[in-house]
């Protein structure tokens, strides 16, 4: 009797939620789409692990290639890949600022941060965190890039001249090294061992993520509340909470000592992290402690990895490509000479070969595949209307595949991006960081970061291929399930 109940209670509650959603669904109807099903909708297309879902994505976007709707449960997503529908779409400030619900699962560990925080909020924060990531104050992060950059030739010494390797892990742990110094001020010193109960966390609250985004039997936060996911969730919460509200403690206590004047007793200026720009700004000075700490934390998830995914595979296209890697020798021969000195800010910008190879890297490897908002209201694309409440996911990969802006799409070719073929480009071709009022504010940050890693290992080592191939999957962000492996040949 109580499972006939229960039956009766859910279909009922079915068939309002249908006629509630009526006007959305008829709107929906209206968009390509596979057949739905009662109660799971579309849930049966995409599988339950990631390897299911990249197939499966793959395989619906040769079905539909420009536009494509789909029911997970009661939500309704609609896939774009056309640039024309993608650019009303992330040009509407009014109707997609807001982030789409899975954004919602890592609120635990960000909190209210620029990533998932929405309205006045999210642009309260947005005024205060951009002026942080100036290129004044990206001049003096360099000194810790290169430095981090030092170690991580060293420890890839042991493998020169030797087999193939798997260089993600290493270059994971640079770049925490990294965000953890330029935003908190305090080296962990991950690629040697330090904090390693710090780094782990980090790693596992980034798998409880992906594993509740491909999950939708993890939707509900009481079912989620059952699971061995939301124990290793609350155990990761209390290691990385602890220290970074510790690190804050300790910078307020640190500030209040030192004088306006940011001297070093040498009187040389010193570096000036991420959470001591806020703390010194007039609005940054008023943010709890809890502010604080979710807006470092959304730096360190948002920076580690998306700049390991861009790394790994600039690595990968460098090694299998021998005369890429021969032109940007060359442009880094032009700058350092035989000197062994350590890049400056000047040289950075001067790599302009370099900084090709990388955007064509996430042309190919976009770090974050897809992005996804929230629509509000209404919104006209072509002849089909987007319904307000559905969530739009933009396929960034396979936009960056349309022949009409990137011919031969598969080829790496990174005169793509030079000036020259750049210049007639339409906007919202390319779009590996995001565009509109949400896209990445860090991007510049990246780069900078990106080409100082990469050029420094370069001049250290030859970069050859491995044997084992890549196999790409599309998780939140983009991976290798094999791995990146390559060889490394001292010069």
């Amino acid at each position: 009797m109580l499972l006939e109940f229960l039956a009766v209670v859910l279909v009922l509650f079915y068939l309002v939620r249908k006629v509630c959603m009526r006007r959305m669904v008829e709107l929906a109807e209206q968009i390509p789409g596979p057949k739905t099903l009662p109660f799971i909708g579309n849930g049966l297309e995409f599988g339950t692990n990631t390897k299911d879902v990249f197939r499966s994505v793959m395989r619906l976007m040769k079905r539909y290639p420009s536009i494509s709707r789909y029911w997970l449960g009661d939500k309704l997503l609609i896939m774009l890949v056309d640039r024309e529908f993608i650019e009303t779409v992330l040009s509407d400030f009014n109707n997609t600022l807001d982030k789409m619900y899975p954004y919602t699962y890592i609120k635990p560990w960000l909190g209210e941060g620029l990533i998932t925080s929405t309205g006045w909020k999210w642009r309260k924060s947005r005024k205060l965190i951009t002026p942080t990531f100036h290129f004044t104050i990206l001049q003096e992060f360099v000194d810790v890039f290169n430095t981090n950059a030092d170690i991580l030739v060293e420890i890839l010494s042991k493998h020169a001249n030797g087999p193939e390797f798997d260089i993600n892990d290493y270059i994971t742990l640079y770049a925490l090294d990294s965000l953890c110094e330029t935003s908190m001020g305090v080296s962990i010193g991950a690629q040697v061992g330090g904090e390693l109960e710090f780094v782990k966390a980090i790693r596992q609250m980034c798998d409880v993520f992906m594993a509740r985004c491909f999950n939708p039997f993890l939707y509900p936060e009481f079912v989620f509340r059952l699971t061995r996911h939301s124990k290793k969730q609350e155990k990761c919460l209390a290691i990385l909470n602890a220290f970074t509200d510790k690190v804050i403690s300790e910078r307020r206590k640190r500030l209040l000592s030192e004088s306006s004047e940011q001297y070093d007793d040498t009187d040389i200026k010193r570096r000036v992290p991420f959470l001591d720009l806020l703390l010194q700004s007039e609005e940054g000075a008023l943010l709890s402690d809890k502010d604080l700490r979710d807006e470092v934390n959304t730096m360190i998830f948002a920076g580690h990895d998306t700049t390991t995914s861009a790394l790994g595979f600039a690595f990968w296209n460098l090694a299998t490509h021998p005369d890429v890697q021969e032109k940007v020798m060359n442009e880094l021969q032009e700058i350092f000479g035989d000197t062994d000195r350590p890049a400056t800010f000047r040289d950075l910008q001067t790599m302009t070969y370099l900084e090709q190879v990388i955007k064509e890297t996430l042309r190919l490897y976009p770090s974050v595949p897809v992005y996804g908002r929230k629509v509000k209201g209404d919104i006209r694309v072509g002849q089909y209307t987007i319904p307000g409440g559905a969530s739009v996911v933009i396929s960034v990969g396979h936009l960056h595949r349309d022949p009409r802006y990137f011919p031969d799409p598969e080829k790496f070719d990174p005169d793509r991006f030079h000036p020259e073929n750049v210049r007639d480009r339409p906007l919202y071709s390319y779009i590996p960081f995001s565009s509109g009022p949400r896209n990445c504010v860090g991007q510049r940050y990246a780069m900078t970061m990106m080409k100082t890693v990469l050029s420094s290992v370069l001049r250290r080592y030859k970069l050859l291929p491995g044997d084992t191939p890549l196999k790409v999957v599309v998780e939140v962000m983009v991976k290798s399930l094999t791995g990146i492996n390559i060889k490394l040949q001292l010069r």
